[in-house]
């Protein structure tokens, strides 16, 4: 950590308390994700109050069409206002007081507040990416990420090693849970608020103009894609992948106590033998992406993808034994840590250096998009059409081939980009 603060030739020197800080908050709001939106919360809804997937599903993709719609308008809050720090230290307290109030008042109102703590939790997100330039330099920002993405993976054990000690060693219940999580996200989250120094910058008082310069840019992004080959097949294709990986980390809990007969203390040691497979998987995507390319790696990580959803069908489909399920969910982690260790570079190749940053945005906004379809598609299948959680897993596996299909048609050959960031021909 050391390393990463020392003062460069002409660099600013940046305080070890504001990279630690903001590291710590990956930690943070990472445990919230597993322990509300992952596991939790939707074990509770099914398990503990009788609700159906299709409610938790819906919530889930309420909270993140509001965020859909709204992410614009904070972006431009973020780029206009002189700090963005006090809006970071005020979606997270509000998505702790959310976190807190989770089982309290019956289940149509906790499902209101996971709406609004999920909502606050993916707002925050977007103040604390922000940052990330504070606490780093061009020469550190690649290692100061991915300390956060470690640390990250580290409050996912601290989360569910919590969970273990309440639920099954304790027997306090999944409100006890609930409350712990919104403590261990605040108690993690402090440091940033204190310790981070955060320079004040010029800008333009924030108003409608903002607002609508910031809508305007993503019309004017989404029009550029065309210019550039294979970018729309790729994004296209992205919602997709996306779609079927955020949907099976959020119904994965209840999927293995509901269809497979595994213990509430088994789905939790399921999930952490999925963070384990995801840390491997992106450190050897990493590694594959370096030797083969982003389109062929992603291309193997979304076969061993279908490969996870068929034997999620099969195994209660045609009785086959549930203990299989331990290493479809090793497997899963795998394919989850890969898949986002190629797609990343494989966007890259596909976008002007000039544009990289609005078309990252873009990205981001897909992502966003697959997480409102996933759990509604998830939760119509299941209740709406009453065909049951199988045939939801199957719906995964056919999306996952539709973009696997789509993305063949997308070559990451390394481009010559000219004068006016447009690929020069072969």
């Amino acid at each position: 950590m050391a390393a990463i603060t020392t003062q460069a030739a002409g660099e600013r020197r940046i305080p070890f308390a504001s990279v630690a800080s903001w590291i710590l908050y990956d930690l943070a709001n990472t445990i919230f994700s597993l322990n509300i939106v992952s596991l939790y919360f939707p074990l509770w809804v099914v398990n503990a109050m009788g609700g159906t997937d299709q409610q938790f599903g819906n919530a889930t993709a309420l909270s993140m069409a509001l965020m859909f719609v709204s992410a614009p308008i904070i972006g431009a809050l973020s780029d206009q206002a002189p700090r963005r720090l006090p809006f970071l230290t005020v979606s997270t307290l509000l998505a702790v007081t959310f976190t807190m109030l989770l089982g309290m008042g019956g289940l149509a109102l906790s499902l209101v507040f996971f709406i609004a703590a999920n909502y606050f939790y993916q707002a925050g997100l977007i103040f604390y990416d922000a940052l990330l330039p504070e606490v780093s330099t061009e020469a550190t920002r690649g290692r100061v990420g991915g300390l956060g993405v470690g640390l990250g993976y580290f409050g996912s054990f601290i989360g569910i090693g919590t969970g273990l000690l309440l639920l099954e060693r304790l027997d306090l219940g999944y409100q006890a849970v609930f409350r712990a999580t919104a403590l261990l996200f605040l108690l993690f989250a402090l440091p940033i608020f204190f310790f981070l120094k955060e320079r004040p910058r010029r800008v333009e008082p924030f108003n409608l103009g903002a607002v609508n310069r910031a809508f305007a840019e993503i019309r004017t992004t989404l029009s550029r894609t065309s210019h550039y080959p294979g970018l729309g097949r790729f994004l296209i294709g992205r919602v997709f992948y996306a779609d079927a990986a955020n949907t099976v980390i959020a119904f994965m809990g209840i999927y293995v106590t509901n269809e497979l007969g595994f213990t509430s203390g088994q789905a939790q040691i399921i999930l952490l033998l999925g963070i384990v497979g995801a840390i491997a998987g992106g450190l050897i995507g990493g590694f594959i992406v370096d030797h083969i390319g982003p389109k062929k790696t992603l291309n193997l990580f979304l076969i061993m993808w279908m490969i996870v959803f068929a034997l999620a069908f099969g195994i209660p489909t045609f009785g086959l034994p549930s203990a299989l399920f331990w290493a479809v969910g090793l497997f899963a982690g795998f394919a989850l840590g890969g898949t986002w260790s190629a797609d990343r570079p494989y966007m890259l190749r596909l976008s002007p250096p000039r544009y990289v940053g609005q078309f990252y945005g873009l990205y981001a906004m897909v992502g966003r998009f697959a997480a409102i379809i996933g759990p509604f598609l998830w939760g119509f299948i299941v209740n709406t059409l009453d065909l049951g959680r199988p045939v939801a897993i199957l719906s995964l596996l056919v999306m996952t081939a539709i973009s696997f299909v789509i993305l063949q048609g997308v070559s990451d050959t390394p481009r010559s980009w000219g004068p006016d960031d447009l690929p020069e021909p072969a």
